[in-house]
């Protein structure tokens, strides 16, 4: 398969990815609204707080409000798309629009997470918000070639794990295939949820955990070796891990060792990396070490909206910083589907099916 940029000129080249069959693992509901929608929702629901009411501003004020190197600031910005998001005709609105979204970016399968403790604050009780949202990616995905599923996600900041694990197993069978926790990872360990991640390995229960982004390895390690995570939500840190020696190589720590060595997925998002201060630059992203290193990397959005990223345009930056063509975004998006919480047949399927051949047929 060809696919450089120069084989089909830049414009040419950034058609072939949009079309190219995308999988999404990491993607956060709140954080991908449409600029236009939290305007709109914020009418309509009487939220007065946003800072314009113009869809360009507002637009540049999420972009400009996330990069600031710096997770806690980073999440300062969700305080109003949170706020839009407090009944069921928004919930539904956003998740609809998300689906059709995604759908048009390209990709064939996602799993789109959510706090659902975080749009109860006028009412509504957990079982709704998850039952609205799901009915606004059934929707929004209706006649599309997307397959959209759902992570419920606890704040790892709150004490009410246990209860929103249990909720996420309520609809195991109705779209939810998953459970994580997220927010502010500082000063907040997975260990402190370990009654929700044992509740969920005796339910046989997928789980991800938010690790080795604002903080570094020890958060990876309990992640998986007391809580026993099956994917890590970016860990990016996993870098710290590994050393070079005078000579240029890689020496893999114990744990960088036990991640490859498993095959723990790393949902990395590599703008979003850059807006919280995890890497410098995308330059320096060490997403292309851990590739040719041989861990299972898979490329994300994170939040669409605050990052001002799709899938495509990941794929096209990683494409302009390390030179990435079709045949490594064809074994990213295997790499991806491999890792999701979709039962295995129906993973096979997509990847031989629809996954590969997609890709291969765009040169």
């Amino acid at each position: 398969m060809t696919g450089k940029d120069s084989d089909f000129g830049e414009s040419g080249f950034s058609e072939l990815v949009t079309r190219g069959p995308k999988v999404l693992l990491h993607d956060h509901l709140d954080g991908g609204l449409r600029p236009s929608t939290v305007i709109d929702l914020a009418n309509i629901s009487g939220y007065e707080n946003l800072p314009s009411n113009n869809v360009e501003e507002l637009s540049q004020w999420f972009h400009e409000g996330a990069n600031r190197r710096d997770l806690n600031l980073y999440l300062e910005t969700f305080t109003h798309t949170v706020g839009v998001m407090q009944d069921e005709y928004s919930c539904h609105r956003v998740a609809k629009e998300c689906a059709e979204d995604l759908a048009k970016d390209g990709c064939v399968y996602a799993e789109i997470r959510f706090a659902p403790s975080l749009f109860t604050a006028q009412g509504m009780s957990i079982h709704e918000v998850i039952e609205a949202i799901l009915s606004g990616f059934s929707d929004g995905s209706s006649g599309t070639n997307l397959t959209i599923k759902t992570i419920i996600t606890a704040m790892r900041t709150s004490s009410d794990s246990k209860m929103i694990a249990e909720a996420a197993v309520d609809f195991r069978d109705k779209g939810v295939v998953g459970f994580d926790i997220a927010g502010r990872e500082v000063g907040y360990p997975p260990t402190n949820h370990l009654e929700a991640f044992q509740f969920l390995q005796r339910e046989n229960f997928h789980f991800t955990i938010h690790a080795g982004e604002a903080f570094g390895l020890a958060s990876i390690w309990e992640a998986v070796q007391y809580c026993g995570a099956e994917r890590l939500g970016h860990g990016v840190r996993i870098i710290d891990d590994i050393d070079v020696d005078s000579s240029g190589n890689h020496h893999l720590g114990s744990l960088a060792s036990f991640i490859r060595d498993r095959r723990i997925p790393l949902e990395l998002c590599p703008t979003s990396n850059v807006h919280t201060g995890a890497v410098q630059s995308l330059e320096e992203h060490p997403i292309e070490l851990l590739k040719d290193l041989g861990f299972r990397v898979t490329v994300n959005t994170d939040n669409r909206l605050m990052s001002d990223v799709s899938m495509t345009s990941e794929l096209l930056s990683l494409n302009k910083a390390f030179g990435w063509d079709l045949d490594d975004f064809s074994w990213l998006t295997v790499n991806a589907m491999k890792s999701a919480f979709l039962p295995f047949d129906e993973r096979i399927n997509l990847i031989e099916n629809i996954i590969k051949p997609g890709w291969r047929n765009l040169s």
